[in-house]
């Protein structure tokens, strides 16, 4: 008579799913712990944005006739107060973040890559984080490297309100914002740079 191995072979099983669990479980706690989760997140995310699937619609306006309030204060990542009117009449990318949004972990490394392939006098990047304590932000900052210029928003007008983070716009140099984009998105595109230099250099 053969005997039935299945009970004991049930437990074995059950007990190294358990322990998969345990440790994935393991795992997700110390990422949580430390904080470490939403980078984690992020990274995944921004796997997805290789696909080219997020890109930000450059074809039209997506807040036609509305124009940008630059009645916005902010303080750069050494402390100075700025105002966002010293940016007038140039083409601005403003980027809405926080170190708490993955999606905003995800799309920052093609930022920093569009950033340093424009290099133009006449395009400014502002990078507003809405982190509630700057230090956080500047800290992200200086841990990832990036060299864009960033900023804690101090106030936010009413245009700019939006539900989803990262949120980003581009701003003409009249003062028109000529694009919205709410999530994430690849923007070191050859369509989105010739898009900002358009106008610039019309």
């Amino acid at each position: 008579m053969n005997k039935d191995n299945s009970t004991p072979q049930k437990s074995s099983a059950f007990k190294k799913e358990l322990l998969q669990w345990g440790v994935i479980f393991l795992v997700g706690a110390i990422l949580y712990g430390t904080g470490y989760h939403t980078e984690v997140i992020g990274k995944l995310q921004s796997v997805v944005l290789y696909t080219g699937l997020f890109q930000p619609d450059v074809e039209e306006s997506v807040m036609p006739g509305n124009n940008a309030d630059f009645n916005m204060r902010l303080i750069s990542l050494d402390g100075t107060p700025t105002s966002f009117s010293d940016f007038k009449g140039k083409t601005i990318f403003l980027n809405f973040w926080a170190t708490w949004c993955p999606p905003c972990i995800a799309e920052m490394p093609n930022i920093q890559r569009l950033y340093d392939d424009i290099q133009d006098d006449d395009i400014v990047f502002v990078m507003a984080s809405l982190d509630q304590n700057p230090q956080t932000a500047k800290d992200f900052i200086k841990r990832k490297e990036f060299t864009f210029p960033v900023y804690s928003a101090i106030s936010k007008p009413r245009v700019y309100d939006t539900s989803m983070v990262p949120t980003t716009y581009v701003i003409s140099p009249d003062g028109t914002i000529v694009m919205k984009h709410a999530g994430m998105a690849t923007y070191n595109t050859a369509e989105f740079k010739a898009f900002l230099r358009s106008f610039s250099n019309p």
